[in-house]
């Protein structure tokens, strides 16, 4: 095949930063302000290296991946560059990279948070890249920044044109954050880009900070994630892991168990189970559903007013089977439907 940037220039990726009052700010120092991951010294992670390491292999693999990452800030710079380090990436035949790999910018407008640009990486990336996306001239305006959903990252510099103003960004709703569990899906898998997970459009639409300790292939509701989530803060939680269980036995085994530690350790918190977002149900999904649903229903007769469930099919309500890349992994509309399916439950709530 012809290479396609000798036929069409719009898929030429310029990584190269052609600035001469360029000035670089480390996204750790203030005023910039980080969330959803935070920075161990050598690297930005989701969760204690130490938690995640007596949880699984897996999870200790992935914990460094910044999906729900975000950096926020205001500034007037007509252009905003980044540089990252990025010592290990994720490349998949089915993953656009933009999402696994790359960060993406949006916008305040008003009360309206909108997608500006992606920070495209190129696809032979090795150990990171640099890029610069103009956003025009004018007065203060405030960006986020995402991360990439299944890649880590070591340094991220943030460049803006040296006599620009630098501010710190307005604060999010003045509440604990929002913790997702789960699998691939909750990690992000396989959005085009960082802002496009369901946890995305819900912070961007609630004003509500966020955490994703969604592991891909590695939510077992272990006893370690489920010390962990017991004492993290948060203001809401949600339960998603139905897709990684190996088996119904093992559902049935440690779902209801991580829902009633997460009550014992936060009394008073919403709490929304979610069983995996399927809008046709086979017969060897049943069961799971069932077990799911049962840990609701249990709660509920208990006296708990405060636990939600959403069924497999309100959750792709919108985009039935057309929603995923592979028949698990979400699209850009799968999530969509996730998020308007949980914006439901949350608008309520909140």
């Amino acid at each position: 095949m012809s290479d396609i940037t000798k036929i069409d220039k719009n898929f030429i990726v310029d990584t190269k930063i052609d600035k001469a009052d360029v000035k670089f700010y480390n996204v750790t120092e203030a005023p910039f302000r980080v969330y959803g991951v935070y920075y161990t010294g050598e690297s930005f992670v989701r969760m204690p290296g130490e938690v995640a390491k007596n949880t699984s292999p897996g999870v200790y693999s992935l914990h460094s991946h910044t999906a729900g990452g975000r950096v926020r800030f205001k500034t007037n710079s007509p252009y905003i560059a980044i540089y990252a380090k990025i010592p290990r990436s994720g490349k998949m035949s089915h993953f656009a990279l933009t999402g696994s790999t790359g960060f993406d910018l949006y916008r305040m407008f008003g009360k309206e948070e909108r997608f500006i640009a992606s920070f495209v990486p190129p696809f032979d990336i090795a150990g990171g890249y640099e890029m610069v996306k103009e956003v025009g001239k004018g007065g203060m305006r405030e960006y986020t920044i995402n991360f990439p959903l299944y890649s880590a990252v070591s340094e991220l510099y943030i460049g803006l044109a040296e006599n620009a103003r630098v501010e710190e960004p307005t604060p999010y709703r003045d509440m604990l954050p929002i913790v997702y569990y789960g699998s691939s899906i909750t990690q992000g898998g396989c959005a085009s880009r960082p802002g496009s997970t369901y946890q995305s459009h819900l912070t961007r639409r609630l004003r509500i900070d966020h955490i994703n300790l969604g592991f891909s292939g590695s939510a077992m509701g272990e006893d370690a994630i489920i010390e962990y989530l017991k004492t993290l803060p948060m203001s809401c939680f949600v339960l998603d892991y139905d897709y990684n269980a190996p088996t119904a036995e093992h559902l049935a085994a440690t779902h209801e168990k991580l829902f009633k530690a997460v009550r014992e350790g936060h009394p008073d918190i919403p709490i929304i189970i979610m069983p995996k977002p399927i809008y046709y149900i086979s017969e060897y999904n049943k069961p799971r559903q069932k077990i799911i649903k049962a840990t609701y229903d249990n709660a509920v007769k208990s006296g708990d007013k405060n636990v939600y469930f959403i069924p497999s099919r309100e959750i792709m309500r919108y985009c039935g089977n057309e929603g995923t890349v592979d028949g698990c992994h979400p699209t850009d509309l799968g999530f969509y439907s996730m998020a308007k399916a949980v914006y439901k439950v949350m608008k309520k709530i909140f």
